[in-house]
């Protein structure tokens, strides 16, 4: 979900336990400064170390076996595509919302989170299994692979039984590095075309509809990071959270890629430039969301800031023809 939310107690439609908030006192500023500044710093994680691994992945591969890369005409069709998800997802919870809860584990993002952790203390044997038809099925693995897999199954475990805050950052928190590492842009330009469109999608299923939240509150499946605005009253078991959409990570890291932010060799201010236009327009989100008591579509903040600080960087160093070309 592309939009920042808080829910504090202090009124109704503020986050996804709306209908509820009433009875919850209000978050303190203490719970309310660690909760956003925890988000703040789960966000960056991906966003970095997803760059980095970006790079790694671009050079240890052949060409032939990089993941497929976003083209303009790509870039310029996911906001239509995201929109016909959203409004699909909206439409089956208004029918089923009362029969059904959705529920996702996927281990397999998590196993790709700790891979490189465990690659590094288990030894490298090798081992081919052949499955049900050995023409179909046949996959590699190592030791490492195996550790990652039951590491992953525990959190899949905890998440599809307590549902816990922690298990489902844990969750989100692979997704949004394997999102940016793995989902390669062409140029610039694609990243621009990418991040206008969804500015546009943001704002219209945020402040246009009340599909956006709605999908929030009903789709119970690790899409969102949550931090507990209470945690300091009631511990782990504290349930008053302030959430971020992952697609306010990977869609803003997409748009910073570490391969497209550089123009010379060893040159990485463009790069980091974005990574700072990313804390800004994430602050500000913040600091509006807490001022108007609503959610907000994070991207509204974030796309002119990610895309405005890097150009006027170029504009500052002539650069910016080189930049889009």
């Amino acid at each position: 979900m592309d939009s920042a939310e808080a829910h504090n107690g202090s009124g109704a439609g503020e986050g996804p336990s709306a209908g509820s908030a009433g009875a919850r006192p209000p978050a303190t500023p203490e719970g309310m400064a660690l909760a956003y500044g925890s988000l703040v710093l789960m966000a960056l994680l991906p966003i970095f170390f997803g760059a980095l691994r970006s790079v790694t992945c671009a050079k240890g591969k052949n060409a032939s076996d990089m993941p497929e890369t976003i083209t303009s005409r790509d870039a310029a069709r996911f906001p239509i595509v995201a929109s016909c998800t959203l409004l699909g997802l909206y439409l089956f919870f208004k029918k089923f919302s009362n029969d059904i809860k959705i529920n996702n584990s996927h281990s397999r993002h998590v196993t790709h989170f700790h891979s490189p952790v465990c690659s590094r203390r288990c030894p490298k044997s090798k081992t081919s299994v052949v499955g049900f038809v050995a023409e179909i099925v046949n996959y590699e693995f190592d030791t490492k692979d195996l550790v990652c897999l039951a590491l992953s199954s525990v959190v899949g475990v905890w998440y599809l039984l307590r549902k816990h805050w922690i298990a489902n950052n844990l969750f989100g928190l692979a997704f949004s590095l394997n999102g940016v590492e793995l989902l390669h842009l062409n140029n610039v330009s694609t990243g621009c075309i990418l991040l206008g469109g969804l500015f546009i999608y943001d704002v219209f299923w945020v402040f246009g509809t009340n599909v956006m939240v709605t999908v929030a509150k009903s789709f119970e499946a690790p899409i969102k990071l949550v931090f507990p605005q209470d945690l300091l009253e009631k511990g782990l078991e504290a349930d008053n959270f302030a959430m971020l959409g992952l697609g306010d990570i990977v869609i803003p890291g997409k748009g910073k890629d570490k391969r497209t932010c550089y123009l010379k060799k060893n040159t990485h201010t463009y790069f980091y430039t974005s990574f700072v236009a990313y804390i800004f327009g994430l602050g500000l989100t913040i600091f509006v969301m807490h001022v108007f008591k609503h959610a907000q579509p994070a991207l509204l903040y974030l796309v002119p800031a990610c895309i405005g600080f890097p150009l006027l960087v170029a504009l500052a160093k002539g650069e910016v023809a080189e930049m889009f070309r």
